[in-house]
């Protein structure tokens, strides 16, 4: 037996590594960089306006408590590294009721891109026949859903922050006890958007492992942005700062989403078992398939359905590998 083989079958008996294999070949046979460029795109656009929609309306509500309000400010906008620091001063839309309002659905529009574009990937992750995909006035509706519980989430850490911080007896631990409880709050959120942006029969237990997973990279990205901006944003010129900031954002947002894609696989790769796969089944044609190669080519196969009565048949000409 060759040494490809034996290092094969070897990752095959241990799901400790069979199972990551897995979720990295799935996420390359569903095209996650494509992807996660996909949701960049309309997360990028959308991003400055919802921030920018955020501070008028928590001027709005809380108008006479201006200290309360920079405090919400300042703990939603750490949150995003790149950009936050920028953002620090609250500028909000001003004018009119109407232009308010213009200014708010534009806001909204861009929302309803990025969340429409994660649903589109969790149907794929989730192989979804297109037949069984909502229609564009459901699928917009949880849309709304997912950028609501995204708003909550982020204010709901952020107040949790605030609350903490005014606890001055817990001393140099407050950070500490904000992150903690930030952790579930963000885990909550997570498994929520997992479940609802899925049409198919997801159940939260189903969803809980990547959304942990999806929150530990999160706050993993955030200290790494929290680095750049010290470390090159803050040191460039006034030019080199627009573009680190630009670049920065997009690096960080195309990371985010990266992130997230990559925990919806987990969450499929184990409720489904697409695991263990054979080593070389990205690379030639000359393998064994396993069981779990054929149920997930099959399963981008159906995925394809667009009409309930048709029907898609999936054959292989090779028995799988037992193993």
């Amino acid at each position: 037996m060759s040494l490809t083989r034996r290092v094969d079958a070897f990752q095959q008996r241990h799901a400790v590594l069979g199972f990551p294999i897995g979720v990295i070949y799935k996420f390359f046979d569903d095209y996650g960089t494509y992807l996660s460029a996909l949701v960049t795109y309309y997360a990028f656009v959308s991003i400055f306006p919802l921030l920018l929609l955020a501070s008028t309306i928590l001027s709005i509500v809380l108008q006479g408590h201006p200290h309360l309000q920079q405090e919400l400010i300042d703990s939603a906008l750490s949150e995003f590294p790149v950009i936050g620091d920028q953002l620090k001063t609250p500028q909000s839309l001003g004018g009119s009721w109407t232009a308010i309002l213009v200014g708010v659905i534009v806001a909204l529009y861009g929302a309803l891109g990025a969340a429409q574009a994660i649903q589109y990937v969790s149907n794929q992750v989730w192989q979804v026949p297109r037949n069984n995909r909502p229609n564009p006035f459901v699928a917009r509706g949880k849309s709304i859903l997912i950028i609501l519980m995204m708003g909550i989430g982020v204010f709901g850490v952020s107040l949790a922050n605030v609350i903490i911080s005014r606890w001055t007896f817990l001393g140099d631990h407050s950070a500490l006890i904000a992150d903690t409880v930030a952790f579930p709050l963000i885990v909550a959120s997570m498994m929520f958007i997992f479940q609802l942006s899925a049409s198919s029969k997801v159940r939260p237990w189903h969803v809980l492992p990547g959304a942990i997973v999806a929150t530990i990279l999160l706050r993993v990205l955030q200290g790494f942005g929290s680095s750049y901006v010290s470390g090159v944003v803050a040191k460039a010129s006034s030019v080199d700062g627009v573009f680190a900031i630009v670049l920065g954002l997009l690096a960080f947002v195309y990371l985010v989403a990266m992130s997230l894609i990559l925990a919806m696989e987990i969450n499929v790769v184990w409720r489904k078992r697409l695991y263990p796969r054979s080593l070389l089944t990205p690379f030639s044609d000359n393998v064994e398939l396993t069981r779990a190669d054929q149920a997930m080519y099959a399963g981008r196969a159906r995925a394809q359905r667009y009409k309930g009565f048709e029907e898609i048949t999936v054959e292989f000409e090779r028995e799988p590998d037992q193993k």
